[in-house]
């Protein structure tokens, strides 16, 4: 806040100098002309034109400096700009945090169950990088996992680095938006930079066009000077049909070069600014950003070039200065030309440019959630040097809480989850929390494995599979009811942990078979439990079906934790907080009987 205070009084005084420079243009333009009008009217033609040249200097002078100052304030409203988002970040103002589209595979095991993805999802909330690959590599961490151990590691140390460099973090943002908010469209860049203009008869023609425009130059100096005749004319109209020719060859570089120069120029700057770092203090950055120091040219210069010659091929969307500049050279082929040397140059290194950006670009979204959220703590992972599975797979959590949760409502809990089989069955009253209990486990473990701080005090955990089944919708397009959908969902998990070899499954199961009657429920519950209970993994299932809680003295893996209610005057009031033992009440009949349904009254259940 303080930041932003300082800046607003900057913006302030920056505007207030700005209106003193507009009004010395005003001043020294009035200045100039009646200063070289009143001399010519009285005969000093000489002290006029000095006067009118002096005026015109003084003014190109006081119109640089304004032109920057300016500039400066442009990019402090950016700057305070991206400030105001990362406030709105940890308060959690979702209307005021930018939402980027990020494509989830339709089937994705975990990612629509855990909110990790669309409106007011963990995406929306850490997303600020600045191009569309480092979008993809961002939402890949989240949704592609377990990764590799070693991955795992140099990646978090990545993170950890960046996070205290906020500075360098908000600059890379800042020099990719300098001119516009839109994303560097890092795929579509890299494919033109790596599409040679290839036309087999571009140099001859190139040459064959110079050699006209030369000789119609040569023959109309000649024809002014000496009378010679108009047989310019004929070497003009061979070059104005050569050109016509060979117009519609450069329609499609047009097309790229009227949408990217921008782009480029703005890659251009953010490559120029991590040229120009030190990188003594962060050992990890260096080694990411060593290709961009380590080549003879500098990637900066190459992309400024390449901007420069799109840009001065965009000069065809204004066709009549495209032909009255084409009608004096061969512009469109003498660039063509430069700009497939330029490709030549760059195409092999190029997208080690873009693998390089896209890896930092997302490792400084996490390191900014780092930062915002300083009492998160940086998990730690078991096994780091061993099988990615382990023999004794762990998850042991203090003080969990959901990271999408405003901080002064959320409540934190405690979970263990120690072995293979290992399995919490969850029982509690409906709203009291058990669903969202299975989500903050699961989002805190996407962070964990994606090398992120978690919302917790004390985070260990194996490298896992996720798999959750707790948003199961039926299908009209596909045909299937809410029972099939859940069922082939619950199949899937089963079918995972039956591997072996990978690392572990933490399964989230909410509801189990909700979708069918009691009975079937009942049968179906025990056989899945009993199986996962075998299965190369470990997690929780919730259920309203409190006879499943006899599964505790058969399967020895099996622990019952419950969610409790209280009413209060009436109300029922829920403290989140998860307790040992199987629920001993519920609360149906109760939250009917309050929004005025008819209901029969019924005696609670006994404690169990």
């Amino acid at each position: 806040m303080r930041g932003l205070r300082r800046a607003a009084r900057l913006e302030t005084n920056g505007r207030r100098i700005s209106a003193r420079f507009t009004t010395a243009r005003l001043v020294i333009f009035a200045g100039a002309l009646l200063g070289a009008i009143i001399p010519h009217k009285i005969g000093w033609t000489v002290f006029g034109n000095l006067v009118l040249a002096s005026g015109f200097i003084l003014f190109l002078i006081v119109a640089w400096y304004h032109n920057r100052l300016e500039d400066r304030l442009h990019r402090l409203r950016r700057w305070q700009g991206i400030k105001r988002v990362h406030l709105a970040r940890l308060s959690l103002k979702w209307a005021e945090i930018p939402l980027r589209e990020v494509t989830v595979p339709e089937r994705h095991g975990y990612a629509r169950d855990l909110d990790l993805a669309g409106p007011r999802s963990l995406l929306h909330l850490i997303d600020q990088t600045i191009c569309s690959q480092g979008r993809q590599r961002l939402a890949s961490w989240l949704l592609d996992q377990p990764p590799p151990t070693s991955q795992w590691s140099s990646r978090q140390a990545l993170v950890r680095e960046l996070t205290p460099l906020s500075l360098l973090r908000d600059r890379l943002v800042l020099e990719a938006q300098a001119m516009e908010e839109a994303d560097i469209d890092g795929r579509r860049l890299l494919s033109v930079l790596q599409k040679r203009v290839d036309d087999a008869g571009l140099v001859p023609m190139l040459v064959t066009e110079s050699m006209l425009a030369l000789t119609t130059a040569a023959l109309l100096l000649a024809d002014v000077i000496a009378g010679l005749g108009n047989y310019w004319m004929l070497s003009f109209a061979l070059y104005a049909v050569l050109f016509l020719s060979v117009r519609s060859r450069s329609e499609e570089i047009f097309d790229h070069a009227q949408s990217l120069h921008l782009q480029l120029e703005r890659l251009s700057a953010v490559l120029g600014y991590l040229e120009r770092r030190s990188y003594g203090a962060t050992p990890h950055l260096a080694r990411l950003c060593g290709p961009l120091l380590e080549q003879q040219s500098s990637p900066s210069r190459l992309l400024k070039q390449a901007a420069s010659l799109m840009n001065r091929l965009s000069v065809r969307a204004h066709p009549l200065v495209h032909y009255l500049i084409n009608a004096v050279g061969p512009w469109d082929l003498v660039h063509t030309y430069h700009l497939q040397q330029l490709q030549d140059r760059i195409a092999s290194v190029a997208p080690l440019w873009f693998e390089l950006l896209a890896e930092l670009d997302a490792a400084s979204s996490l390191a900014t959630f780092a930062h915002l959220h300083p009492t998160y703590l940086w998990p730690t992972l078991d096994h780091p040097g061993g099988q990615d599975n382990g023999d004794r797979p762990r998850l042991v959590a203090e003080g969990l809480a959901h990271p999408l949760i405003a901080a002064a409502v959320r409540v934190a809990n405690n979970v263990t989850l120690e072995g293979r089989g290992r399995i919490f069955l969850v029982t509690g009253s409906n709203m009291s929390g058990k669903s969202t209990f299975l989500r903050t486990i699961g989002i805190n473990t996407c962070l964990a494995q994606a090398g992120a701080p978690v919302c917790a005090t004390v985070f260990r955990w194996s490298l896992v599979r996720i798999g959750s089944c707790i948003r199961v919708d039926d299908s009209l397009d596909g045909g299937l009811s809410f029972f099939y959908a859940e069922v082939k969902r619950l199949k899937t998990i089963l079918d995972s942990t039956r591997d072996q070899e990978g690392p572990p499954v933490l399964w989230l199961i909410d509801e189990v078979f909700k979708g069918t009657n009691n009975r079937e429920r009942l049968i179906g519950g025990r056989a899945l439990i009993t199986a996962l209970a075998s299965g190369n993994g470990f997690g929780l299932v919730t259920t309203h079906d409190l006879e499943l809680a006899e599964l505790e003295q058969r399967l020895s893996s099996v622990t019952n934790v419950h969610f409790q209610e209280t009413v209060v005057d009436g109300a029922l009031h829920f403290d989140y907080r998860l307790k040992p033992g199987p629920c001993p009440t519920t609360n149906a009949l109760r939250i009917m009987a309050l929004e005025g349904l008819p209901v029969e009254h019924a005696e609670p259940a006994p404690p169990r």
